[in-house]
């Protein structure tokens, strides 16, 4: 009998054998790829525990399909079931035009207090990649989810809100350097010490968990001193105050050469490194964005704020071929409410034709069943994935870039992952005992 996924007070999840999952399935080619990756996630259930565990599926309402059916964009109704059965999936939603929510996806995200948006970026072999080398690429993203521009605090040049907030700058705290006053929108970052030690924490804890070799701390805080600064301080103070037998960091580093010399600091590094102790380090931003084209190998675990981490998601998303096969999840380890998703958009033009790659969707699916201690399930999917792109078998956005494909409708290459489950090794090979 299918019953909820409960957290326990061990802060870990009680996952039944027949748990009932939420989800989504988005707007625009949302509900081709829902249908497809929804008998991809059963099947490789199915075959990974010989028919012991199954998914109960629960579509919940949000986006177009719940304006029409209920004249909300995202019913409170949704957000309880989310809350109630703690671990979701959504495919792409629209953002509604002409004001109410600004973005269902935020709303979401911050409701739940979905406070990590995590994004692991890694290349399958015979991806289309601009880059010589997208194997060296394999990083995990930690952006924050709640706080920076997702805060949503600004205010219109002109408004009587901007003329107000001006004034305060400029008549109770003496700000001097607003360029053109009376015609400049304003925006408020908010960055906390508790939203950002929180986020970095859990980074840590999953390269802990992983064995991963670093946490690289990308931050803009070489001018945004107080936010992008304040986030860089606090992340090196989780990993020295709560990880420290764990863990080595550059703000060590530093103060052992400014104390001891940059010898002894450097040979107290490799000590560490040898002992197995995990590296945190920081990157300014922009030089983040140079060095995972120039060196990626150098960066494992990434933990960011909201704004850097929009924009090296996609980028690195870019060098292992694309948003159409990025997944994500929005979770919070604390309350274990979780919502994995298809990080692109809802491609209106394209619904209805049955032509889009579904891998995001199924690979944030992945992300789910590991999320939920299924590991198993998802190492089915992933095998057979690889399958479907060594042998040239993909949907339009892959086919026009390799030489040799065959073009397959949204649905067919779902069924081409199908027929692989469980037949397939993790290079794409057939295992011995199987045929196709």
């Amino acid at each position: 009998m299918a019953s909820k996924i409960t957290m326990g007070s061990n802060g870990k999840l009680n996952v039944p054998d027949n748990p009932i999952i939420p989800f989504i399935e988005g707007d625009g080619i949302g509900p081709e790829i829902w249908q497809v990756a929804e008998k991809v996630f059963n099947t490789a259930v199915a075959k990974a525990y010989n028919g012991k565990r199954t998914i109960e599926w629960k579509e919940i309402l949000a986006g177009e399909k719940a304006f029409k059916q209920t004249g909300e964009w995202l019913p409170a109704e949704s957000l309880q079931i989310a809350k109630e059965y703690i671990v979701s999936i959504k495919g792409p939603l629209t953002t509604p035009i002409g004001g109410g929510i600004r973005s269902l996806n935020v709303a979401m995200r911050q409701d739940l207090d979905l406070y990590a948006c995590v994004r692991p970026v890694k290349w399958f072999k015979g991806v289309p990649s601009p880059v010589v080398n997208p194997q060296d690429v394999d990083m995990v993203i930690f952006r924050e989810n709640t706080e920076d521009i997702y805060a949503g605090i600004e205010w219109k040049a002109g408004s009587d809100q901007a003329k107000k907030f001006e004034k305060f700058l400029i008549e109770e705290m003496g700000v001097k350097n607003i360029r053109f006053p009376g015609d400049s929108s304003y925006g408020v970052k908010p960055v906390s010490s508790e939203g950002s030690k929180r986020l970095v924490r859990s980074a840590i804890e999953h390269a802990l968990e992983n064995m991963l070799p670093s946490v690289t701390l990308v931050h803009k805080g070489n001018i945004m001193k107080f936010t992008e600064g304040g986030f860089k301080t606090w992340g090196y103070e989780v990993a020295r105050q709560e990880f420290g037998d764990k863990t080595f960091t550059w703000d060590e580093w530093d103060e052992l050469k400014k104390e001891h010399g940059e010898a002894h600091a450097n040979e107290v590094q490799r000590k560490a490194i040898h002992e197995g102790k995990l590296l945190v380090k920081d990157i300014i931003a922009d030089n983040f964005l140079q060095q995972i084209l120039i060196a990626p190998k150098e960066f494992s675990v990434v933990a960011t704020l909201n704004l850097n981490g929009d924009y090296i998601s996609d980028a690195l998303a870019a060098e292992v071929g694309g948003i159409g096969i990025a997944p994500g999840g929005n979770i919070n380890y604390k309350t274990g409410y979780a919502v994995f998703e298809a990080t692109h958009g809802t491609a209106p033009k394209f619904a209805g034709t049955n032509s889009m790659n579904p891998s995001s969707i199924i690979l944030s699916g992945c992300m789910l069943l590991e999320y939920i201690g299924w590991k198993e399930a998802a190492d089915l999917i992933t095998d057979a994935l690889q399958a479907a792109i060594m042998r040239k078998r993909v949907t339009i956005d892959f086919y026009n870039l390799m030489t040799g494909a065959t073009l397959l409708k949204t649905s067919e290459f779902g069924e081409e992952i199908i027929s692989s489950i469980g037949i397939v090794t993790g290079d794409g090979q057939l295992k011995k005992s199987s045929s196709l």
